[in-house]
């Protein structure tokens, strides 16, 4: 049991440096991207919802 976790955490650093890391310009730029992405997504969702419950009123009066 013990040679298996031995094993397991040596594979396990040999696998970490085979990983390309991202520089951190490419990791602040991808950042951006997802937080404008989130940011577009919750206008959109917040707007169709909105509509939906403007519409509903409209038809439950």
């Amino acid at each position: 049991m013990k040679e298996k976790i031995i094993n397991f955490f040596t594979d396990v650093v040999k696998e970490m440096k085979k990983v390309t890391w991202p520089k951190k310009d490419d990791l602040r730029d991808s950042t951006i991207i997802v937080l404008v992405v989130c940011l577009i997504v919750a206008g959109f969702v917040y707007l169709v919802d909105t509509a939906i419950s403007l519409l509903l009123q409209q038809i439950l009066q």
